[in-house]
């Protein structure tokens, strides 16, 4: 499958919870080894951001989508 978006986190169904609407997929994320984010020049210097420094990345989203 392809898809446009970036950052695509590889892994395998652990839990799947159905509920009478909604249901809860639980992953666990073996690949990629790399995300990319493209922030701001203004928020990188901000952060002093700089090769080698330790990180954390968060991703904010309204939704989750998952493809088999």
């Amino acid at each position: 499958m392809q898809l446009s978006a970036r950052n695509q986190l590889t892994g395998k169904v652990t839990g799947v919870d159905f509920g009478a609407v909604m249901a809860n997929i639980k992953i666990e994320v073996t690949e990629p080894n790399t995300i990319t984010a493209v922030i701001t020049k203004e928020s990188a210097e901000k952060l002093g951001l700089s090769e080698g420094d330790d990180v954390t990345a968060i991703i904010k989203s309204t939704e989750v989508l998952i493809g088999k």
